[in-house]
Formats: structure tokens, C-alpha cells, sequence
């Protein structure tokens, strides 16, 4: 089944957990980049970003984003991770040579002849990858999306499905919409989309299947509790049944339960939430190019809030409003998972934490 849930109380002040202490001699060095970084317009602070993540692969585009945006995060971010002051003066020469940014040089580099050099770690994320190691799949042809929604006895999913609607415009996604379907009408039009996507082969460039409705491991449950298998959903859209879609990327966005267990968190005291467990031919592997979101753990419960709709959907389309389509899909749900993560709930005045599950077999990388 699939449950709905309510709003919760974050963890601090404003959602996240209190930062730890640091030690005066880390303030002092984070209060020093500030200084330089204060001096940097909009542009050229952007323009840092850049220049650091090519410097120093240890510092992720995530991290950035979340604690490097504003001058006071970034120096604090730096701070963290290039302790000792000797480390910091060497990262700051090399990025700022790079601006140029030539006047604020002589602050950094009085570093000391002897300063010890940081061995690199080895690059392990998407953006870190030699130029052609790893391509980006070709989006310009034409997107297409299906959005199935069962709104029955779910309180809050008309909510979802404006989000969702909003979002794929944004991403120019021309929509299929599937609302409070039983077993058959399902069944019935996605199979409707799936041909129409093998009649226009050449011409589609993306797929994306969102379903939202109650579930359980497995199933999602129509509008009269018929359940349908997600596997038998999936395979529809394989290199075998659709040949239009193969090395082009199948998402899907699963907004379900898939089971009735709950994570437990701190204790809080906040309103109560509902649930949502209701030339040569080359080949391919059966399934490939799929990227598939689920709101929770294999077997336990997702959240839905009666009033602002399904937490992963709700943010979601939050990260996307404040970041846009810069970030590849995995590390766009990972932002997201940050965020839904470091949320406290709820639910029958009982805490209960989620965390959002990313399976893969894309072979590059997807921007919208």
C-alpha cells in the first residue's frame, strides 16, 4: 500500500543538524579565505568553483554546491579540507593564477618553501572523468513522458502531479497523462506509449515513466487496489520491446511504498504524517540505459503529506528550481537525497526517517 505523510521538524534551525565545533586554528584559516573570497564578484567566485574542482578533484561538485555557494561556505569548506594553512596557501595560488586574480596572489604566497603537498586522490565521480572517457546521451530529440497517477485515498497527490507536470515542462517533456487508472487502463496506455515511441524511433531522444499511487514491493496498486508488477513495466521498455529507446535513457520516478517497515529517528513531536505502502549488428544487454528513483528502502514505507504532496516529489522539484538542469540525474537525486535525509518526521506521533534508493544501469550521463 501507499501511504501519505505530513511535514516534519528538521533537525536545526534551518533543517539541517548543528554544525560541529572547530578548532580556533581552522577558524582563523577559514576566516583568512573569506577575506579573499569576500573580494571576488559573482562571476569570479562561479569562476573559482570551476577552477578548484580541476586543482583539487577531492573537493565534489555536491559538496560545493551544498556548503560552497556563498563566500562564508566555500571558505569554511576549504578550511575543512585543506588543514594545515600551508595546504590552503597552495590551492588558493593555483586557482587564483587561474582567475587571474593577480592582487590577491601576494596574500597566499608567503607560503613556506617546505609546505607539504597533498597527494591527489584518485577522481571517482562523473565529473571527474577524462574528457571522452564518459559521454553525455544525445536529449535532442524529443522527450517523451508518461505520468500515471492514482489520486484516490491519497491526500496530497493533485499536489504531485502539479509538481510533476511543472518539472517535465521545464525539462520539455511532451506528457502522457494516466489519472486513477484500474489494472487495465494502465496496462492499456502504456502500452499505447510504449508503440508510439517504436513508431517514431528516430525521433525520440528520452523516456521517463513517473508512477505515484499506493504500493508494496514489487507492485503498484490502482485506483480499485489491483496490483501491478513494476518489473512487468519495466521490461516493456528494454532494448527488446522497445527498440526505439535502446542506448537512450528510461527513467523512472516510482512514488510508492514498497513495504510497511519504518526507519525510526530521533524522537520528535510534530503532527502526524500518513503513509504510502498502498553495419555489424552490435548487441545489447536485455536492460540497459535505465535509471530508476524510489521514494524509499526495499520494504518500508514512503511519505506523502496530505497538503504539499509526496516528500521526493516536493523536492525534488525544489532542487530543481534552485539548480536547474546543470546536474547529471544521479547527482541530481543525490542533492535531493541530501535533503530528504536530514528530515525528521512524524508519523501517528512516531518518528520515522526515509532515504531514497537510485538503481542504474546507465552507460552515460543525462542532463536535462
Amino acid at each position: 500500500m501507499e501511504g501519505s505523510l505530513g511535514s516534519g521538524r528538521r533537525s536545526g534551525s534551518d533543517g539541517q543538524p548543528a554544525p560541529p565545533k572547530i578548532s580556533p586554528a581552522t577558524e582563523e584559516l577559514q576566516s583568512r579565505l573569506q577575506e579573499t573570497l569576500d573580494l571576488l564578484s559573482s562571476q569570479e567566485l562561479r569562476s573559482f568553483r570551476d577552477h578548484l574542482k580541476k586543482v583539487e578533484p577531492r573537493v565534489s561538485q555536491v559538496k560545493l554546491e551544498l556548503e560552497g555557494r556563498s563566500p562564508s561556505g566555500l571558505a569554511g569548506l576549504l578550511a575543512k579540507l585543506y588543514y594545515p594553512p600551508a595546504a590552503a596557501k597552495r590551492v588558493l595560488v593555483q586557482v587564483l593564477e587561474l582567475l587571474p586574480r593577480a592582487d590577491l596572489l601576494p596574500r597566499w604566497q608567503s607560503a613556506p618553501a617546505d609546505c607539504p603537498v597533498i597527494p591527489r586522490k584518485i577522481p571517482k565521480r562523473s565529473y571527474d572523468c577524462v574528457d571522452g572517457e564518459l559521454d553525455h546521451y544525445d536529449l535532442s530529440g524529443r522527450r517523451k513522458a508518461f505520468l500515471m497517477c492514482v489520486k484516490k485515498n491519497r491526500p496530497g497527490a493533485h499536489q504531485d502531479v502539479v509538481l510533476m507536470k511543472d518539472w517535465l515542462n521545464e525539462c520539455k517533456f511532451e506528457q502522457t497523462l494516466c489519472i486513477d487508472p484500474d489494472k487495465m487502463d494502465l496496462l492499456g496506455k502504456i502500452t499505447s506509449f510504449r508503440d508510439g515511441l517504436n513508431e517514431i524511433k528516430d525521433d525520440i531522444g528520452c523516456c521517463l515513466v513517473t508512477l505515484m499511487s499506493h504500493g508494496e514491493e514489487g507492485f503498484i496498486k490502482m485506483r480499485d487496489g489491483e496490483k501491478v508488477s513494476l518489473e512487468d513495466i519495466f521490461e516493456m521498455f528494454n532494448n527488446k520491446n522497445c527498440p526505439a529507446l535502446q542506448e537512450k535513457p528510461k527513467i523512472f520516478i516510482i512514488q510508492a511504498c514498497r513495504g510497511e517497515r519504518r526507519d525510526s529517528g530521533v524522537e520528535t513531536d510534530d503532527e502526524p504524517m500518513d503513509l504510502d505502502d498502498g553495419s555489424e549488428k552490435k548487441r545489447l544487454p536485455t536492460f540497459s540505459d535505465y535509471f530508476i528513483i524510489y521514494p524509499t528502502q526495499a520494504d518500508h514505507v514512503a511519505l506523502r503529506d496530505p497538503r504539499t504532496g509526496s516528500v521526493m516529489i516536493k523536492e525534488m522539484t525544489e532542487v530543481f528550481k534552485q539548480y536547474g538542469n546543470k546536474w547529471h540525474i544521479a547527482d541530481f537525486f543525490t542533492i535531493v537525497n541530501n535533503r530528504v535525509v536530514h528530515r525528521d518526521f512524524n508519523l501517528y506521533n512516531k518518528p520515522i526517517k526515509i532515504s531514497l534508493v537510485m538503481e542504474s544501469t546507465l552507460t552515460r550521463f543525462v542532463y536535462f
